[in-house]
């Protein structure tokens, strides 16, 4: 989960509320609608929508794949972007620890076939788990810095810096930091045919 709503993570969760909004409303949703297909609480779309919680990613996730969005286009209004830049440090961190770990969203590709380049740092003692992703997909990582372990469906694999790592993103899987030292890592997420499964979801919800 994040913590501390401070001015830019306000923001951020602002923004995210504001197109969670617009994309349910131009679909005619209701919120319970949303809430059923992404399998969270009324109250949890309810808190997203007004910038009052701090959501998992699991749960933008959920949400973001019922709207046939992904988790991209949540933390980024679409737009005409043949071009686009992230400066250093203009990230969406999503996640983030009381160590100083976090998790930043960098950039993405649009539906259907979403990649997502993210950021990672992992204080001493961090942990984040994920639940399993939509079926095919897969991650890419690679530590820069400290020792990390990936436990993917309860398979642990230990990685110093340099060290690479790729994986079947759709069963649940955690990044851990045994060390003293902060880590960090880039990852990459490839989600292939997101937008055409989550045309699926709505037909099934609408039937």
């Amino acid at each position: 989960m994040m913590h501390y709503m401070d001015a830019s993570t306000t923001a951020l969760a602002l923004a995210i509320g504001a197109r969670v909004r617009q994309e349910r409303q131009s679909r005619g949703w209701t919120l319970d609608r949303l809430a059923g297909a992404a399998g969270v609480s009324r109250r949890m779309v309810v808190n997203v929508e007004q910038g009052a919680a701090n959501p998992s990613v699991g749960t933008l996730l959920r949400i973001g794949g019922a709207l046939g969005v992904g988790l991209p286009s949540l933390v980024e209004p679409p737009g005409p972007k043949p071009v686009n830049v992230t400066r250093h440090g203009d990230g969406a961190v999503l996640w983030s620890s009381p160590s100083g770990g976090r998790g930043m969203l960098v950039t993405a590709t649009a539906p259907p076939d979403v990649v997502e380049l993210w950021d990672w740092t992992l204080g001493p003692g961090d942990q984040h788990r994920s639940e399993a992703h939509t079926p095919g997909t897969m991650e890419l990582l690679q530590v820069r810095q400290g020792t990390i372990t990936v436990v993917v469906a309860d398979r642990p694999v230990m990685l110093d810096a340099g060290d690479a790592l790729a994986f079947g993103g759709d069963v649940a899987h955690c990044y851990a930091n045994p060390g003293a030292q902060p880590a960090s890592f880039s990852l990459a997420v490839i989600e292939p045919g997101a937008g055409s499964r989550s045309e699926s979801m709505r037909e099934v919800v609408s039937a």
